[in-house]
């Protein structure tokens, strides 16, 4: 018997038909290929290691500090199980720049959105990663960060979607500036009567490696502890190919230090920040600061028979740190060869007018611009103060140190549990007519709070960030902040104190960037708006380690009423203990 045939107008006719839902498609953006899942299992424990040629304890994940890189597409779900086998530290790891949409309680930023893991139990997170572009993730317990918890997320278009932008290759760094003391000695001394700063830190890590002089440290450590012949502390080499243009990923992980990048002999152009495109601009040395992430395109066009330094120096603190160094390596000279030069001198420390220049450079790409609301709904101002509290030494907004509460917020408002933090709400300002930001206050006494920001859902929000005198004379320090759950327009920066009344008439509403992490400069002013339209409760904070271990953030609320049912796994603390799950 042969097989039916349809008649050639009809076969005609369901071409066309075919052809016209593969356009619909098209039109309304829905991709072909399917979102996959990326499962990863990761084991965090406490190791030997010696990143910069000195032994220590550091924290790993399946033995590597940094941790693994996460590699997805657009809209696939990531999913990571984490075994906290620190065996005797809680954890939690934070998304940074994973806005979480549909799912607040996997941010991971402990007492704010769950209890943490502890020791011997393991943690699932599940997200969605709905944008491309350069993001990190890191502990989000107590000071972990800067133990070695930490690594890239590298999120690239769909299957046959390509950036505004060519390049070859594509290449990870993540900076990093590196303690010998535990972070245990740190935090005690911050949180104690007789305060004791963390100083400056010893070495700079470029993709976790760097090299202390062991005979010219401040005293000379012995060979058991620090040995510059161990491989471990071998200096990081990106081995390139002649003739090409790479991509590097830049991201800043660091514990205090804001940093210039620089490749010598090398321009870089600046294509993305915190995973928005980048009006292009040329660049000698890339100013980066905590949690912020780049691209930067490079091309290897110098002479090849030969390696180059690539070095990162402290900026905006007058540092003893030694810069870092790693190698450009031009294929096929050895990847350890160094350069035949000096390592090239980096920018001055204190030229704040290059690192504010900087910011200013920073547009949305044309074609790429997501515009902002024309107005805001609230505008809140967050003065950024160093105060005393009942005898210890805290940073705070307004003059109020933030303090957790023992139950997570999320779970808190989700269960009506109100009366496990303060109802009195934060402070939006400061006295704007009589504060004077350029001196040390006569009355430094401060309080502590752990009252949060309810926040209109679906409403339009500006955040002032203003800077000011710390408690040390004519010292105002650089506070790059993070905004957890979104991402926001960088309308402005200025100097000085911020005019309410005219400096909002010099917002940029037409190119603005949009991003997740940004500076606010010393004795300046940094202007951000936001839609909260993300249901949750999330963390704005200093993305300094000590200063957000000393009290420097805040917490906003919005839409609660639209969370979903929150997971057993992120309770199990204060009063949520009896609420989870066998």
């Amino acid at each position: 018997m042969r097989g039916y045939q349809l008649p050639p107008s009809k076969c005609i006719a369901m071409m066309k038909l075919l052809a016209f839902c593969l356009f619909i498609i098209s039109l309304i953006n829905i991709p072909l290929a399917e979102a996959r899942i990326r499962h990863y299992k990761w084991e965090v424990k406490y190791e030997y290691r010696s990143p910069d040629c000195y032994k220590k304890l550091v924290i790993t994940i399946n033995g590597r500090t940094p941790g693994p890189t996460i590699l997805a597409q657009q809209n696939d779900t990531v999913i990571v199980e984490v075994k906290n086998n620190l065996l005797t530290e809680n954890t939690a790891i934070h998304w940074h720049g994973i806005r979480q949409i549909g799912t607040p309680w996997f941010d991971g930023t402990e007492g704010v959105t769950q209890c943490p893991v502890l020791p011997g139990d393991t943690f699932v997170y599940k997200f969605v990663v709905d944008r491309p572009g350069t993001y990190l993730y890191h502990a989000h317990y107590g000071m972990q960060r800067e133990a070695g918890l930490y690594g890239s997320i590298r999120v690239a278009l769909p299957d046959g979607q390509s950036e505004p932008f060519a390049y070859d290759y594509d290449r990870s760094i993540i900076l990093n500036d590196w303690y010998h003391k535990s972070t245990y000695e740190q935090a005690a001394g911050l949180s104690s009567t007789d305060f004791q700063w963390v100083g400056e830190p010893q070495s700079l890590l470029i993709q976790g490696k760097g090299r202390l002089n062991c005979s010219t440290a401040n005293s000379p450590l012995k060979a058991d502890v620090c040995n510059n012949t161990n491989p471990e502390c071998s200096l990081y080499s990106m081995t390139v190919v002649p003739g090409k243009t790479y991509r590097l990923r830049i991201g800043s992980l660091t514990a205090l230090s804001a940093l210039s990048f620089q490749i010598e002999g090398h321009n870089m152009t600046v294509v993305e920040a915190d995973g928005h495109y980048v009006e292009p601009f040329v660049v000698k040395n890339l100013f980066i600061y905590s949690g912020e992430t780049y691209s930067v395109l490079v091309k290897t066009d110098k002479d090849p028979s030969r390696n180059y330094w690539a070095t990162t120096n402290v900026v905006s603190r007058n540092s003893t740190t030694p810069p870092g160094l790693a190698i450009f390596n031009y294929y096929p000279n050895h990847p350890r060869r160094s350069p035949p030069t000096l390592p090239p001198p980096g920018p001055l420390w204190n030229d704040v007018d290059s690192r504010f220049n900087q910011s200013l450079a920073i547009k949305a790409r044309k074609g790429h611009i997501h515009s902002p609301p024309a107005t805001s709904d609230r505008v809140i101002v967050l003065l950024n103060t160093q105060n005393e509290v009942n005898g210890t030494r805290r940073w705070s907004v307004n003059d109020v140190s933030f303090n957790l509460p023992h139950t997570p917020y999320l779970i808190a408002l989700k269960e009506n549990l109100l009366h496990t933090f303060s109802q009195t709400p934060p402070p939006e300002g400061y006295d704007f007519a009589n504060y004077n930001i350029s001196i040390d206050q006569e009355d430094n006494n401060g309080t502590t709070s752990d009252a949060i920001y309810r926040l209109q859902f679906d409403s339009t929000v500006d955040i002032i960030l203003q800077n000011a005198n710390s408690m040390v004379a004519e010292v105002s320090e650089t506070h790059p902040w993070h905004l957890h759950g979104h991402d926001f327009w960088v309308l402005g920066y200025g100097r000085g104190k911020f005019d309410r009344i005219n400096d909002p008439k010099k917002y940029n509403l037409v190119d603005p960037i949009m991003k997740n992490t940004v500076p606010v400069h010393p004795y300046g002013w940094t202007a951000l708006r936001f839609k909260a339209d993300n249901p949750g409760v999330w963390a704005f904070h200093c993305h300094i380690e000590s200063h957000f271990l000393m009290g420097m953030r805040v917490t906003f609320e919005e839409g609660i009423e639209r969370v979903g049912k929150l997971p057993s796994s992120i309770m199990g603390c204060g009063e949520t203990k009896h609420f989870r799950e066998p």
